[in-house]
């Protein structure tokens, strides 16, 4: 035998209210919100994105919002020219899994292009640059 609808307020509250109520998290979660489609997004650098300096820095360091996959990210500096400009040692920092890092190996002055791309831990692969000038001499 069936039991009647509980009475909420004087109204009728229908058994199946609940199951839809369960169904809609399930669905909103599955679909996720800002934070479960995010990516890595760059929050500062040193040098700073059209920074310029009077010497040459000796790494770029970059720090993303998330943390990154070690093994699929990579950083490089390239000066106008088009030659490769850093030591050939990007790496994810041990220390901060959020931060990219690579060494400088050129002292010369001049516009630098610094090309990141990143693979976030939720999948997202993303693919950017900055620039920073160094001005004047350098030794």
């Amino acid at each position: 035998m069936s039991r009647p609808a509980r009475r909420v307020n004087g109204m009728p509250r229908p058994r199946h209210v609940g199951l839809l109520a369960a169904a809609a998290a399930l669905l909103a979660s599955a679909l996720g919100g800002p934070a479960a489609d995010a990516h890595a997004v760059l929050v500062r650098s040193s040098p700073a994105h059209r920074a310029v300096l009077t010497q040459v820095p000796e790494r770029v360091d970059l720090w993303f919002n998330e943390r990154l996959e070690p093994a699929y990210s990579t950083v490089s500096v390239w000066t106008e020219a088009g030659a490769q400009a850093d030591g050939k040692d990007a790496a994810v920092a041990p220390d901060d899994p959020r931060r990219l890092t690579v060494s400088l190996a050129t002292r010369a002055a001049g516009r630098y292009t610094v090309k990141y791309r990143v693979l976030s831990v939720d999948g997202h692969v993303v693919d950017s640059r900055i620039t920073f000038t160094v001005k004047g001499q350098t030794p």
